[in-house]
């Protein structure tokens, strides 16, 4: 007898999800009191969720040795949101296994160089399991500097509006009503 319930095909399909790192969040943010006062997702927690969702840790299916998470697309890595002096302390080693050959960059001049999207692939391939799935599921983060990318059209949609957009959970509840009404 089969271990699991209802179609599983479904949950190991890859969806495609869309994050902006310039977006106030109201739950990945680090100010919560005043709601005017939310800020976008600092690093440590944007690349936490993001590692999730490319592992498939939110999937009802998961399994560490399989590889049954999605896609995440990520724009606005140039304004990434780090506190404290972070941006200027952080340091990011390099070596060829050389001797003397120790490179040290600090975070700053990585982002001058790279752009934020080098520094949020570095975060999350800290956070992701170091095994042989690892660069299979950093293959899948798309990350970009500004707004435009080529994935608008692999996005989760609800009714036409692209999932996280303003107005997606009006056309989502309206959509679940007239599927009540219709049963």
């Amino acid at each position: 007898m089969s271990q699991t319930i209802g179609a599983t095909r479904l949950a190991y399909s890859r969806v495609w999800h869309h994050i902006s790192a310039a977006a106030p969040h109201p739950t990945l943010s680090t100010v919560k009191s005043p709601p005017e006062a939310v800020t976008p997702p600092s690093l440590g927690r944007l690349a936490s969720r993001i590692a999730t969702l490319l592992m498939g840790k939110h999937k009802p299916i998961y399994d560490p040795s399989t590889d049954c998470g999605d896609y995440v697309v990520v724009t606005n890595c140039a304004a990434l949101y780090t506190t404290g002096k972070k941006k200027w302390r952080k340091m990011y080693y390099r070596h060829n296994t050389r001797p003397g050959s120790l490179k040290a960059v600090t975070m700053d001049v990585l982002m001058e160089k790279f752009g934020g999207a080098e520094v949020l692939r570095r975060a999350v391939s800290g956070m992701l399991p170091k095994n042989r799935l690892r660069d299979k599921r950093l293959a899948r983060l798309k990350a970009f500097e500004g707004d435009a990318h080529p994935y608008k059209q692999n996005l989760i949609r609800f009714g036409g509006k692209v999932v996280g957009t303003e107005g997606w959970e009006e056309v989502a509840k309206a959509i679940r009503q007239t599927d009540r009404a219709r049963i």
